[in-house]
């Protein structure tokens, strides 16, 4: 791999890491309601107990997962029902402070949870969500471990949900969202309830930590491609600004900062490590050479009729329909590889393998671009 090719991919690498920033949760409910079980399902860890936890008032803690998109603010050790005062205290503290910061060091959205099959909510229960609400947070109800068959839930989480609903409290849709977070292996109830549950959070959460949410959770596969095909929409409108005055061919290098821009970005949506990301990226473009231009020149080969535009000019929609369709050709092969769907040798990925996945979605992507004088 070329020196410039590593130092200019990790350094778009490192900007769009901190341009994601993080998003923050507040997480609340009883001991044993499984909010624990619930993080990790949809997380894919456990934040707090392999996170780095940051004391930011006495009860509470800010854990951050290992790459720093997500922050679960947890009070370990109090719980709503018996520490009630002493919680809202520190949440309102901890609000007050934190809306002083940049908007990825604020709380967002904060989950209420409870066991579906509790059977009780007691009223200050209820109270503590109209208080978290007077802070200005949005509350999302979750019920955890609901049982469910075919698409029935228990009757006795539906009885508990519309008692729930009846109460009129500001909470995320006016309704729990019921959900189950891990497969019982032995009376085989099902997961569900997770994608439901990540689609109110992104509905309420600022969309500027949007893309932040969707590279920490794994659920919403979705989710990840809207924000992917943000990057790639964003990507095209640059390219298509840079060369809003046709560029000599020779000059075409000038746009590959703004497509390793939208690899980078993507490459983080999926969770990708920068040593992994920078293989896919040169095993795809065959951009192991000496420069930009390489980038441009090896991808353009596979275009049909546009053997000759070397000796021309890259138009805006030249350079849009180019950048679109390397974007839509990343994307795919970083679902693929997220997905466990590329060839591996010795437990690594096989760079031929991620070549031939992009570029026969480049060939189809692309369109016919002829010469341009």
């Amino acid at each position: 791999m070329s020196q410039w090719f590593t130092d200019s991919f990790r350094a778009e690498f490192d900007r769009q890491s901190d341009l994601l920033g993080r998003f923050n949760l507040a997480l609340f409910g009883k001991t044993g309601v499984g909010k624990s079980t619930l993080v990790n399902a949809i997380f894919g860890e456990n934040v707090a107990a392999t996170g780095i936890g940051e004391p930011v008032t006495k009860g509470s803690h800010l854990y951050l997962d290992r790459r720093g998109r997500l922050g679960i603010v947890d009070t370990q050790g109090l719980e709503v029902g018996r520490d009630d005062k002493v919680l809202l205290q520190d949440l309102e503290k901890l609000v007050k402070e934190m809306r002083k910061k940049p908007l990825p060091d604020q709380v967002h959205v904060a989950w209420y949870c409870l066991r579906g099959l509790d059977r009780r909510f007691e009223e200050a229960e209820a109270e503590f969500i109209r208080r978290i609400d007077d802070l200005g947070l949005p509350v999302i109800c979750v019920f955890t471990q609901v049982p469910k068959k075919g698409a029935q839930y228990h009757p006795d989480a539906v009885a508990l949900a519309r008692h729930v609903e009846s109460l009129n409290l500001p909470i995320v849709g006016g309704r729990p969202f019921l959900t189950n977070a891990l497969r019982d292996q032995f009376s085989d109830q099902p997961e569900h309830g997770l994608i439901e549950l990540m689609r109110a959070t992104f509905h309420v959460a600022p969309e500027a930590v949007h893309g932040a949410l969707a590279a920490a959770q794994k659920v919403d596969l979705a989710a990840k491609a809207t924000e992917a095909k943000k990057a790639i929409a964003t990507a095209a409108a640059g390219a298509a600004a840079a060369a809003a005055t046709p560029i000599p061919f020779s000059d075409a290098a000038m746009l590959v900062p703004i497509q390793l821009s939208m690899m980078a970005r993507i490459a983080h949506l999926y969770g990708m490590r920068f040593d992994r990301a920078a293989m896919m990226a040169v095993a795809s473009t065959s951009a192991a050479t000496v420069g930009g231009r390489a980038v441009f020149t090896n991808l353009l080969k596979l275009i049909p009729g546009a053997g000759t535009v070397a000796g021309g000019v890259v138009s805006a929609g030249v350079a849009t329909s180019f950048t679109f369709a390397m974007g839509q050709a990343w994307l795919v092969v970083c679902q693929k590889a997220a997905g466990g769907q590329l060839r591996t040798l010795d437990g690594a990925l096989d760079s031929q393998a991620v070549h031939e996945a992009f570029q026969a979605e480049f060939r189809r992507r692309a369109p016919t671009i002829r010469r341009e004088r």
